[in-house]
């Protein structure tokens, strides 16, 4: 298979996998590296390279599920609330093996469009990535990540634009 083909196949098996699928086996680091490798290598305009990405694992990713199920519970009114929708949130966490946080960087020398693209080419990058190592992927941009601000380190000219989640399949 030429080079064209595999990329071809790449592309059209690119999908959302979600954590329920995920299995328990732990995803090795170097695959982690060579998934965030991937995205720093979008196209970026003035390389400003606008992404800002911090993963989850463990002990920290146990702590992250928390906060947004208390960011949930916080932000919801009482007749709102949905226990099963608080109990997902922790869940897709607890499920994943890892995941990273995606956040654009504002530099201000170009629209803020075009680094929000650019974020979004470096999560299609770890996607496709993800999809040749046939690892279970995807894309997550809830509104409780607006409250993620003080854990994340999130300045002013930042915006968190979701979370993305990664774990093995059988």
């Amino acid at each position: 298979m030429n080079k064209a083909e595999v990329l071809k196949e790449i592309i059209e098996k690119r999908r959302s996998i979600f954590p329920k699928d995920y299995t328990d086996a732990e995803l090795p680091q170097e695959t982690l590296d060579e998934i965030l490798h991937s995205a720093t290598l979008a196209p970026n305009h003035k390389r400003t390279k606008p992404w800002r990405f911090k993963t989850f694992r463990g002990e920290e990713k146990a702590k992250l599920a928390s906060e947004m199920q208390a960011i949930y519970k916080a932000t919801q009114p009482e007749q709102m609330f949905l226990e099963k929708k608080y109990n997902d949130i922790g869940f897709k966490i607890n499920k994943a093996d890892a995941v990273i946080s995606i956040v654009v960087n504002f530099s201000g020398l170009v629209p803020e469009w075009e680094e929000i693209a650019a974020v979004s080419m470096a999560v299609q990058n770890m996607y496709l990535t993800c999809t040749a190592n046939e690892i279970g992927c995807y894309w997550s941009s809830p509104k409780l990540v607006d409250h993620l601000k003080e854990s994340l380190t999130i300045e002013e000219n930042q915006k968190c634009l979701g979370l993305f989640y990664l774990g093995n399949l059988e």
